[in-house]
C-alpha cells in the first residue's frame, strides 16, 4: 500500500465530508451552518489543492483544476460571512447565508468531482 496515496485520498476525501457537513440543513438559517466546519473546510480545501501540485498527469490537471475550483468557492463563502456577521448592518440575514451556502454547494460539486477523478484513476492505476 502506497502510504502517500493513502493520503492524499483521505484529504480529498474528508474535503468532501466538510464540505457535506457545512451544505447539509436548511439552506437560509444560520443555526445550521457551523463558522467552523466552514473554516475547517476552506483549511482542508486548501491542503489538497497543495498535495495536487506535484501531479503532471491529465488526471492530475483536471483534479488540481477541480480544487482550485473548490477553494476559490469556499473563500468566497468565507468571505461573504465575514462581511456579513462583522460588517454589514444587517448581520447575518437569512439571505446573506442563503449566499454562503449556495458558494459552498458550488464547491461541494467541485469536491464530487474531485472524488470521481480520483476514482478514475485508481481504477485506471490497476490495469
Amino acid at each position: 500500500m502506497n502510504r502517500e496515496k493513502v493520503i492524499f485520498a483521505f484529504f480529498i476525501v474528508l474535503a468532501l465530508t466538510l464540505n457535506v457537513g457545512f451544505v447539509v440543513g436548511d439552506v437560509d438559517n444560520p443555526a445550521h451552518h457551523e463558522v467552523l466546519e466552514l473554516f475547517f473546510a476552506i483549511v482542508v480545501s486548501l491542503v489538497c489543492t497543495v498535495l495536487k501540485f506535484g501531479d503532471r498527469s491529465h488526471l492530475g490537471a483536471l483534479m488540481l483544476a477541480t480544487s482550485l475550483v473548490a477553494d476559490l468557492q469556499l473563500i468566497a463563502a468565507g468571505a461573504i460571512w465575514g462581511y456579513y456577521a462583522h460588517i454589514a448592518a444587517a448581520g447575518m440575514t437569512g439571505d446573506a447565508m442563503a449566499s454562503v451556502v449556495s458558494f459552498a454547494a458550488g464547491a461541494l460539486v467541485a469536491n464530487i468531482i474531485s472524488v470521481v477523478l480520483l476514482v478514475i484513476e485508481t481504477v485506471l492505476v490497476r490495469r
